[in-house]
């Protein structure tokens, strides 16, 4: 099994940002990457911040914190990714953008040990694999959660083409991060998301349908279920728009129109009210 000593992570927004900053507390030098440069910028001072937080805590060292970021190389040209023994993608839920790249990481990484990682939260391996031709048995599901430097869990998923030593090597690396690594079969949604995001556009359906307001669901998910939070708050977290997403990647994997968005939650993204990141979803977030 060769050794993984240089990571690079191609997306620089905020699981991508994780990503890297997780491989580099490991140990292991990274490069991330990513098109536009005013998002690597933005991911530089995201690890100085995060990590930052870490050491007023007193769980790093300042000296661990220096060391973490000077094994982080950040990189606006594709071409820079070629010294990477292993590759993280970790840009946006497109499996037509998702499938482009990894045709075009297939043919510029010629080594045959470079494994071709995908953080997709519920797209086919298969599928993705499919833009890799003959490495295509390289080609493995990686799905990592948000906060990455925080989440324990990574999903670790084969496509029908990935060999069993690419799945081994992703289990010892995902533990060599830190992380708890999980298998799942390459199915819509994997497991995480097929059993989430239902509950999830549930809530939304009790919602719409006057079961209660949100501040009670949420409130009698986290009270009642011992939920850390509740399933509205957690929407708005994920963005409104990928849940959306995603229940359509379910609805159309399974094929079965029962996993489709809640019409609510459709009007809400309709509206531009995605959550978090435009500081209004279900919830208002003026600071945002």
């Amino acid at each position: 099994m060769s050794t993984v000593n240089t990571v690079a992570v191609v997306g620089a927004g905020q699981m991508g940002g994780g990503i890297a900053q997780v491989a580099a507390v490991a140990g292991m030098s990274v490069i991330v990457f990513d098109a536009f440069p005013g998002a690597v910028e933005k991911c530089k001072g995201v690890h100085k911040k995060s990590l930052g937080k870490f050491v007023e805590k007193g769980k790093m060292q300042q000296a661990d914190m220096d060391a973490a970021l000077g094994r982080i190389r950040y990189a606006t040209a594709v071409e820079d990714l070629k010294s990477a023994d292993w590759v993280v993608e970790a840009i946006v839920e497109d499996a037509k953008i998702k499938k482009e790249l990894f045709a075009k990481l297939a043919g510029m990484l010629m080594r045959e040990d470079i494994v071709l990682a995908t953080n997709t939260s519920s797209i086919s391996i298969t599928e993705i694999a499919t833009a890799a031709g003959a490495a295509a048995s390289r080609v493995v599901g990686m799905h990592f959660f948000n906060p990455v430097p925080l989440m324990q869990l990574v999903e670790v998923i084969p496509g029908i083409q990935t060999s069993r030593d690419v799945v081994e090597r992703t289990i010892a690396l995902a533990t060599r991060m830190g992380k708890t690594p999980l298998k799942a079969n390459d199915r819509a949604g994997f497991v995480s998301n097929r059993v989430l995001m239902p509950m999830i556009n549930e809530a939304f359906y009790a919602w719409m349908e006057g079961v209660a307001e949100p501040d009670a669901i949420d409130g009698i998910m986290k009270l009642g279920c011992n939920f850390p939070m509740g399933p509205l708050r957690l929407a708005d977290f994920i963005g409104l728009d990928t849940c959306v997403h995603i229940m359509n990647v379910l609805a159309d994997g399974l094929n079965n129109d029962r996993y489709r968005a809640c019409p609510l939650l459709k009007q809400l993204v309709a509206a531009g009210r995605l959550g978090d990141k435009t500081g209004r979803g279900v919830f208002e977030y003026p600071g945002k």
